[in-house]
Formats: structure tokens, C-alpha cells, sequence
């Protein structure tokens, strides 16, 4: 074996180079000793991107918003031991979520294995079955440096191939740790890396096709679609409406639908007996992931309507198990080419009671907005949708702020919105939105809530100075408000349902805020929300709100809505 420290920095060279050459930009690096030549080759090259966290959990989280925003992986590092272990909820989410995650850990040598040498232990499949695949790099031997590219070739194939996600590359290091690089191996330039999705196979295609006559359909737009124009133009001809969840990239305004028919209103009007039960469709097209509305998914569960879905990865998200043909393919060809098989149908009165109700439902949460001088969670969450400029990013915190827009924000173009919801978890949220502010380069805005924030309070560490636009918007309601929504809130004392749901931590967020260097300020009417988010910089913008104010809130808007419906 021919292993030395120059040996060891030109491997590490060779994997960041070839890394580099498929189209990493970004690496997060978490500070350790034994990572050295790893941090130090992606220190060194000039076009890789570095952030360096202090945090493993905060580290791994931002680089799953870099992948989640661009699609392209992140490079993620750590020294050996429980630091690799941090990483660990990212990795959950980047499996769940089919997010692109390079997952690098230092080790100790073989050598050190097992006799109790510190911040060592086994990393051997740390990860299990959250990966797509697991690399030991071993110690690096210049007798095999012909093969450090397919090395760094198969780690990446594996992150951006058909099923996305995760690839945890173990690096075992021997001190001493800084070398000198050597020549890189060359480049191979023939054996290329996979990054289509499959294809639908004859029959799927027939099976769509055949399916796409019945005139009462429903197109469920979810997140995974990244040319909208193509849902549109099937819609339009169809003559469907389009249930377009905010993370979908659908739910525009009508001119940019070009025709189709986008409902914004589907959780609140559907939650109108009458209504769903008119509005109940013969045939279902998914396209990407569900929506995140329950009550959408409720009354899809209980239409008996034919359901296919269509995702570009093998995954399929189905808790209900009402789909009945699931194709994985590239939801742009499948489009474009069911589309062009389709005439353009006339107006159906289907069509026509789908706007009526989308219509009277949004009218009914505008009035009542209207009418609210006092912020309330729901128009904290209509107001960002509203106030942000064209370009920006959005990132939506799992529990009420991903619901609250889901349910009320209206329909425009110009935003994408992001959240994490492959599990669903309320960590790491401030990082990934760090990290897709990082990766955008755009102004980014977080939407959380206080809990959430305080799990991730070390994704503030630096923030102020990343070169970032990071407007953070906390909803501030003493605790855990999504609780106050489930059946425990009357089944439980008040006391126990405090203790054990409400949780009130009596954290004061603006000396938080300080502590950081963040600009602090506090927002009570819409108005003044609106402002805070069109300065310039990083900063925190915080509403206090009452968790059991908010439950009266959000059953005031369903009220206006049904109110408006049977009308």
C-alpha cells in the first residue's frame, strides 16, 4: 500500500475536482480535526462555495436546502465520531424527500478501530437504509488512483440518478492530516453520469391516455414540477380544474394560466359538505406529491375516483392507497405528449362549478382579511405570500405555516415556495432556509413558528454574516399552537395539555435576535409586516400571537367560506 499524507490530499483533490466537474458548487463544512484533508481540498478549489457551520445538525440541514433549492448536491462534512451522527435527521429528509445530499464523514483508520480510540465509532452503514448508497473510500493508495473518479462519479450518480437522495461517502484518514498535492489523476470523459428519469412505459402511456376522456377530472398539482406551462396547457384542454399546492409552482394568477383553472381555495371549500360532494371527480391525475391539505386528501380518499400518479422519482407517496397506476417518468415529456393528443374541449358546466366555488371562497377570505386590523396566523401567512417581490423564495416551516399557506394564500407568480416534507419534521428548518438562500442567491424569507425556531436557534450563528437576504418571520404564539387544533386540546385539563402540548418557553426573541447581530423588529397589523419585509438585509420579524385567539381565527375564515358557498 502506498499511502502517505501528499497521497491522502491529492485523493481528496481528485474526489472535489471530479465533484466540481459534474456540478457541485456548494460544500458545508462542520469544524474537526480529523476531516482535514477533506476540508482543506474543498477550501482549495476555486470554484466550490464554502460554508462552514458550527454545528453538525445546522451544517447537515443547510446543506439539504442547497440541494432542495438547486437540485444539485451539496457536499457536507464532518470530523469522525457523534459528529457524523448530527447528520442524521438531513439525511432522513434528503431519503424521504429525494433531495441530492453528498454525505462526507471523516474516520479514524482501521487501525483505531475498535480499541477505544477517541471520537471514534463504527460508521460502517450509519446511515442504514436512508441512503442510496454507502462508499467506504478506505485509506487512499496511490496504486489505485486510476479508480478516485469512478469513486467520486458513483457517489454523485447516486444523488441525482432516478431515485434521489442521499450517498455517504466514509473517509478514513491517517495523521498526519496536511499533505502536499500531487498530480490528479486524468479526467475520463466516457463514462457519463445518469441524470434523466425513467421513462412511462406503451401501456402506462395507453392507460393515461384512455383515462384523460372522462369529463369530471381533477389534476392534483404537487411539488416536483418545475415547467408549470405544461399542466396548464393540459388543463386547459381538458377543461379540469387544477388543485395547485403552494409548493407546486401552480398556483398562479390566470394570466399566467394560460386558460387552465387554478383553485387555490380546495381545503376551505371543500371542508363545505354540499360543495365536496358536487365537486367529486370520476378520474384524478397527481402530478408530483400530494398536497399538503388533509382535508384535500380526505375527500380524494373518499371520491372512489380512478387515481394515477405521476412523480419522477420510484417513490410514491400513498398513505391512503387510492392510487391506482403510479408512473415514474419525466412529468414534462409525459405532458407534452398527452397534450398533444387531446382537442381542445368546450366549457363544461364541471368547469363552471369549480369557479363559481373558487371564486366565492376567495371573495369570502379577502372580506374577512379585510376586516382583521390585528395580524392573525392566516394573514401573517397571506401577507408574506402577498408582499414578497418576484424572484423570491419562499421557505415554509412544517406545523401551522405550511398549512396556513397551503389553505389560504392566494394565487401569484413570481414566488416559489419550499418546505421540508419528506417527514414532515419542524428541525433544522432556519438552516435549510440558510441553505436555500445560499444556493439562490435571491431574497429568501422564512415563515416559522417559535417552536420550530428554537430547535434550530444555532441555524442563526453567523447568519448575519453569509452573504444572504434572509428575512425570518416568527409567529410567535408562546408554544405549540398546531396543538390547539387536535381533539387533546378539549380532552385534556388545561393544565395537562399546557405541560405536555402547549409547552410555553417564555423565550424573549429579540435578545435572541441580539445575541446573533440580527436587526429585531415586531409587527402587529399588516401594514407594519409589510414594511419589515421590504428592507433590505437579513433580519427577524416577529408577530405575537394567541394560540387559542388562532383557532376562532381560522374557524372565522371556514365560516365566511361556507357562509359564501350556501349563498
Amino acid at each position: 500500500m502506498a499511502s502517505s499524507p501528499a497521497t491522502t490530499a491529492t485523493f481528496c483533490a481528485t474526489l472535489v475536482d471530479e465533484w466540481v466537474r459534474l456540478g457541485v458548487v456548494h460544500a458545508v463544512v462542520a469544524p474537526g480535526s480529523r476531516s482535514t484533508p477533506m476540508a482543506v481540498a474543498l477550501a482549495s478549489h476555486p470554484q466550490v462555495l464554502l460554508h462552514v457551520f458550527h454545528d453538525e445538525r445546522s451544517a447537515s440541514f443547510a446543506a439539504l436546502g442547497i440541494g432542495l433549492q438547486s437540485g444539485i448536491p451539496a457536499v457536507l462534512l464532518c470530523t469522525s465520531g457523534t459528529a457524523a451522527a448530527n447528520f442524521f435527521g438531513a439525511v432522513i429528509e434528503s431519503h424521504h424527500a429525494n433531495v441530492p445530499l453528498l454525505v462526507c464523514t471523516a474516520d479514524r483508520p482501521p487501525e483505531l478501530q475498535g480499541v477505544g480510540a477517541p471520537q471514534t465509532i463504527n460508521q460502517t452503514h450509519l446511515y442504514g437504509s436512508f441512503v442510496r448508497k454507502f462508499i467506504d473510500a478506505g485509506i487512499a493508495d496511490s496504486a489505485k488512483q486510476s479508480k478516485w473518479r469512478s469513486v467520486a462519479r458513483e457517489a454523485f450518480a447516486s444523488t441525482v440518478g432516478v431515485h434521489r437522495g442521499p450517498c455517504h461517502v466514509n473517509l478514513a484518514f491517517r495523521e498526519p492530516l496536511v499533505g502536499e498535492v500531487g498530480q490528479l489523476p486524468p479526467i475520463d470523459t466516457h463514462s457519463p453520469v445518469r441524470m434523466s428519469a425513467d421513462t412511462a412505459t406503451a401501456s402506462e402511456r395507453k392507460k393515461l391516455s384512455l383515462a384523460l376522456r372522462a369529463e369530471q377530472g381533477v389534476i392534483i398539482a404537487g411539488n416536483g414540477i418545475d415547467q408549470p406551462r405544461f399542466v396548464f396547457e393540459l388543463a386547459a384542454k381538458l377543461q379540469w380544474p387544477v388543485i395547485a399546492d403552494s409548493r407546486s409552482m401552480c398556483r398562479v394568477d390566470s394570466d399566467t394560466a394560460k386558460g387552465a383553472v387554478v383553485i387555490s381555495c380546495a381545503d376551505v371549500m371543500l371542508r363545505h359538505p354540499q360543495t365536496a360532494e358536487r365537486l367529486t371527480p370520476k378520474f384524478v391525475l397527481r402530478i408530483g406529491d400530494p398536497p399538503v391539505s388533509k382535508v384535500v386528501n380526505q375527500w380524494l380518499a373518499r371520491s372512489g375516483a380512478e387515481q394515477i400518479a405521476i412523480t419522477p422519482q420510484p417513490t410514491l407517496i400513498d398513505p391512503d392507497k387510492v392510487v391506482s397506476t403510479h408512473i415514474v417518468s419525466s412529468i414534462n415529456e409525459l405532458l407534452i405528449e398527452m397534450s398533444r393528443g387531446e382537442a381542445q374541449r368546450a366549457t363544461t358546466a364541471w368547469i363552471d362549478h369549480w369557479v363559481k366555488a373558487e371564486s366565492a371562497s376567495r371573495q369570502a377570505l379577502d372580506a374577512t382579511f379585510a376586516q382583521q386590523i390585528q395580524l392573525s396566523e392566516p394573514l401573517v401567512a397571506t401577507t408574506v405570500v402577498d408582499a414578497l417581490p418576484n424572484g423570491a423564495h419562499l421557505v415554509l416551516s412544517s406545523s401551522m405555516p405550511v398549512r396556513d399557506v397551503e389553505w389560504f394564500g392566494a394565487p401569484r407568480t413570481g414566488l416559489r415556495v419550499l418546505s421540508n416534507r419528506g417527514v414532515n419534521g419542524i428541525d433544522g428548518v432556519v438552516s435549510t432556509a440558510v441553505g436555500v438562500a445560499l444556493a439562490s442567491g435571491v431574497p429568501t424569507t422564512l415563515l416559522i413558528g417559535d417552536i420550530a425556531l428554537l430547535h434550530d436557534s444555532n441555524g442563526l450563528l453567523n447568519l448575519i454574516d453569509r452573504t444572504v437576504d434572509l428575512k425570518i418571520v416568527l409567529v410567535d404564539n408562546e408554544g405549540g399552537g398546531i396543538f390547539s387544533f387536535l381533539p387533546q386540546a378539549q380532552e385534556l385539563s388545561g393544565n395537562q395539555f399546557e405541560q405536555l402540548f402547549g409547552t410555553p418557553h417564555h423565550v424573549d426573541f429579540a435578545s435572541l435576535a441580539g445575541a446573533h447581530r440580527i436587526p429585531f423588529s415586531a409587527a402587529t397589523t399588516a401594514p407594519e409586516l409589510r414594511e419589515s419585509l421590504s428592507a433590505s438585509g437579513t433580519r427577524m420579524i416577529a408577530v405575537r400571537t394567541d394560540r387559542t385567539q388562532n383557532v376562532s381565527d381560522h374557524n372565522e375564515l371556514y365560516q365566511a367560506v361556507s357562509n359564501a358557498l350556501n349563498s
